[in-house]
């Protein structure tokens, strides 16, 4: 099966604002590829859905429980410098490096401009959903939370 190792802006803006990357996440969630995921990874979501946009904690749960449900844990066993502008990116990039994830899938720039990681492409979410031969479609609801 196809993975990626969604960016935390992919969680962030899919939770907030729907789009393309809520798009990713209901097909994951409905088994069309995995999505891997680390510890770090899932702690910076649950700290700026907290900080920036002052979700509660019953919320940041049921995100928590909700992501858990459809994503593939791993614990990455190396730690990454490679982007030293931004060095939480650096985690997702260790987790896809620890779960052979086939994409990296981001919004996220300094994570874009490398282009590929080892072997494992870095693309935005509408690039990915191309690969996978899916048409663009109205967006789609939010899953709850």
């Amino acid at each position: 099966m196809l993975s990626a190792t969604a960016d935390t802006n992919i969680y962030i803006s899919a939770f907030n604002f729907g789009g393309q990357p809520l798009r990713f996440l209901n097909m994951a969630r409905a088994g069309v590829f995995r999505v891997d995921i680390s510890e770090p990874i899932i702690e910076e979501v649950l700290r700026v859905l907290r900080d920036k946009f002052e979700w509660n904690a019953d919320r940041l749960q049921e995100v928590e429980a909700l992501v858990a449900g459809f994503t593939q844990r791993v614990m990455p066993t190396q730690t990454l410098n490679i982007i030293k502008e931004d060095p939480p990116d650096n985690r997702v990039l260790e987790c896809a490096a620890e779960a052979l994830s086939d994409f990296i899938v981001t919004g996220d720039r300094d994570l874009l401009r490398l282009g590929q990681f080892g072997s494992i492409p870095i693309v935005k979410v509408a690039d990915f959903l191309n690969i996978l031969g899916l048409p663009d479609s109205p967006l789609h609801r939010r899953p709850h939370p």
